[in-house]
């Protein structure tokens, strides 16, 4: 079992396991974490599941492929920190925080 902190838009951190192999999404989307919609279903075919990735944790990740790269042209408030969430795997990384975007892209 993995885990992964959440920082919501109110600043609140919560913390949510996840079976290895899980998406960050998976686990957002099975604990009703505001901010993350999951649209596509995981697809990354949309960025409703777009999130920034605290360092050093964003430098430890396999590097996003061409498809997330181009979703993320679309995400609000995208930066070099930005992600899609159903592209993070847990098995890349322990301790992971991500920063929640919500409203604009719900």
């Amino acid at each position: 079992m993995k885990e992964v902190k959440f920082v919501l838009s109110t600043g609140e951190e919560k913390l949510y396991p996840g079976a290895t192999g899980d998406s960050v999404m998976d686990v957002a989307l099975d604990n009703n974490v505001e901010g993350i919609v999951g649209q596509c279903g995981g697809g990354c075919t949309c960025c409703t599941c777009h999130v920034w990735v605290v360092s050093p944790a964003v430098d430890t990740l396999e590097p996003p492929h061409k498809d997330e790269v181009d979703m993320l042209e679309y995400a609000w408030g995208r930066d070099e920190r930005s992600r899609l969430s159903c592209q993070i795997f847990l098995d890349q990384t322990d301790g992971l925080v991500v920063v929640a975007v919500p409203r604009q892209q719900a």
